[in-house]
């Protein structure tokens, strides 16, 4: 008799686990601490008839068509494209850092077959350490100096918190430059939002006749109650082994809802401000669906330390806490006992496609292995 198991988390890494595991013949319980499914991608229609993000803004992107693939079985996408601006010394610059951006920052006029020559440039100027690897070296040896201090120092000290030399140079891997004019945020070959929402998306994921979901239940409240064959853990990594190594650090953020009686409120869905305000972005929902309103409604972020867990934090320190319960994770899940998937239970950075490709690929390797 195939056993049951539990999932803990209402999240894209939850559900796409549970859903697998129900389509193996199992029974799934998915626990979630929260009183919604969806996780950090809820969203919800408020009163203006606009689709709001409540944890802040989400794109769906991916160049691995599995993941996409997996989606669209359950929701129709609008295939939105992201464009957002940088606010710097008073102007708006496409970001990111792309062949218009260049020219407007340094009132020049160069083609595309000359970016890479004047960006080599840039970073010639320098005189970085190339045997020093953070993330402040990191984005300073694609772009020079200069282009550093405007677009990105001090939005991540205030994303962050810390000094951007503390920081791992893999956060750098997530900074693309553009060679062309290409503006748009991302430039896989598949992007957009789910028409009916990203909670209506999940829901359908989950909707599954072995599948039942429990909101407003902490799992550690309730563990003793359970003895499954599998747990899928998507929560905090240092919480489930009860803090022993020390308390990881996470980021997050005060998120400031505001309405205005206007069509648009600015002209891309999402501006940063490295440099200017507390805040780290502006994010104007309507774009997204392009939904129509004679109101909009946009989100003002503002990092913090503590509080609802949004992002990890790549220092040497958390990286040599997450080592040593990597290590113990590794014994729970070659026994077939857990599988901890996702961007808290990993401590990774995770886009939402690489969150659904880890859940699908560590479900299917736990099927095989130990599907009875």
């Amino acid at each position: 008799m195939l056993g049951e198991a539990i999932v803990v988390g209402a999240g894209f890494s939850g559900a796409v686990s549970a859903r697998l595991l129900a389509e193996s013949g199992r029974k799934v319980l998915v626990l979630e601490r929260l009183n919604h499914i969806g996780g950090h991608c809820y969203d919800y229609r408020n009163e203006y008839g606009i689709t709001v993000h409540q944890y802040g803004p989400h794109i769906f992107h991916t160049c691995e068509k599995t993941a996409w693939d997996f989606l669209i079985q359950f929701s129709p996408f609008h295939y939105y494209q992201h464009r957002v601006l940088s606010y710097a010394q008073g102007n708006y610059y496409p970001f990111p850092i792309n062949l218009d951006t260049l020219n407007q920052v340094f009132g020049i006029q160069l083609n595309v077959n000359e970016v890479e020559d004047f960006l080599q440039s840039e970073i010639n100027r320098c005189t970085n350490d190339s045997s020093i690897n953070n993330f402040e070296t990191a984005v300073i040896s694609q772009m020079g100096k200069h282009l550093y201090e405007l677009f990105f120092k001090n939005y991540t000290i205030k994303q962050w918190e810390k000094d951007p030399k503390k920081l791992s140079a893999q956060l750098a891997k997530r900074i693309p430059i553009r060679k062309n004019r290409d503006n748009r945020y991302f430039s896989d070959p598949y992007q957009g939002i789910p028409v009916r929402g990203y909670t209506e998306l999940i829901k359908q994921i989950l909707n599954h006749p072995k599948i039942s979901i429990m909101t407003n239940t902490d799992y550690f409240s309730v563990r003793e109650r359970f003895s499954p064959s599998l747990t899928v853990y998507t929560g905090e990594l240092d919480r489930y082994f009860n803090y022993q190594y020390g308390k990881l650090e996470y980021r997050s953020l005060d998120l400031e809802f505001r309405h205005f009686d206007k069509d648009y409120y600015q002209q891309v869905a999402t501006v940063n401000y490295p440099n200017d305000y507390d805040w780290t972005r502006i994010t104007e929902f309507k774009h997204f669906l392009n939904e129509q309103s004679d109101k909009t409604t946009v989100c003002f972020e503002y990092p913090k330390a503590v509080g609802e867990p949004y992002y990890v934090v790549m220092d040497e320190e958390n990286t040599k806490k997450r080592e040593q319960y990597m290590a113990d994770v590794e014994k729970l899940e070659n026994d077939g006992s857990h599988l901890f998937i996702g961007r808290l239970a990993e401590y990774q950075y995770y886009n939402m496609d690489q969150a659904i490709l880890k859940a699908i690929q560590k479900t299917e390797g736990w099927l095989k292995l130990f599907e009875s």
